[in-house]
């Protein structure tokens, strides 16, 4: 918790709210607590703001927009893939069970314990342990990866994987050699292995697992990590 606890010192937040504010001491309470936050009173706005400042994280309190506040978040998930995003839902209106435009939905009411304990584990992690290929985001030290809002964590072993695959992204990295410097072994006789975590790194990063857009495989050969192009 040390470590979450000192990422917040000086994180900036930009806060989506409406004129129905729904919960006035969330904010303060940040402030409080060290964070920057920077508010804005529509999703236009936020777009906007998302383009030229930089900011660690959004909350898009869409219970205060009398919305169910998806649209916004789409929006800001087209403008900059990788931020994380928190939505604050109103139980009367609801999210879609397969929206994935936010990192977390908080659905009111919910206390400033809780809003501040979601918001840690989604700020920047230390540069040095993060590698960023497209949309994916890989903390070395803390083994999971961020992947257009879905965290998941990893064993070490599939850390290795994918790192040797972002080191390599665009190119076909032949199985053998995947088994060798991910297993750390000259034996590579049965490599099914390799296949099983294939699979559970698709299921990490993909957003459809049954049809891959990141992690390819060129049969007979090895995979490949198709990275797509950062949008401006």
């Amino acid at each position: 918790m040390a470590g979450k606890a000192s990422r917040a010192a000086g994180a900036s937040i930009l806060w989506v709210e409406g004129r129905w504010n729904s919960n006035p001491a969330f904010v303060p309470a940040l402030l409080q607590k060290g964070f920057k936050v920077d508010r804005v009173s529509t999703g236009k706005e936020a777009v906007n703001k998302v383009k030229g400042k930089k900011h660690d994280l959004v909350v898009v309190d869409a219970a205060s927009m009398r919305t169910s506040g998806t649209r916004i978040c789409q929006s800001l998930r087209e403008r900059v893939n990788g931020m994380p995003i928190i939505l604050i839902s109103d139980p009367e209106r609801g999210v879609e069970k397969d929206f994935d435009c936010a990192n977390e939905i908080l659905e009111l009411p919910f206390t400033q314990r809780k809003l501040i304990n979601r918001i840690g584990p989604l700020l920047p992690e230390d540069e040095d342990s993060l590698l960023k290929a497209g949309p994916i985001y890989l903390d070395l030290d803390a083994h999971f990866v961020r992947v257009r809002g879905k965290k998941t964590t990893l064993t070490p072993r599939l850390v290795r994987l994918l790192k040797e695959l972002i080191d390599h992204s665009g190119e076909v990295v032949k199985r053998n050699d995947l088994f060798k410097k991910v297993w750390r072994t000259d034996y590579t006789g049965d490599t099914r292995t390799l296949d099983v975590h294939i699979s559970w790194l698709r299921q990490a990063i993909e957003k459809d697992p049954r049809d891959p857009k990141l992690l390819i495989t060129h049969r007979g050969v090895g995979y490949r990590l198709e990275i797509e192009p950062a949008k401006n």
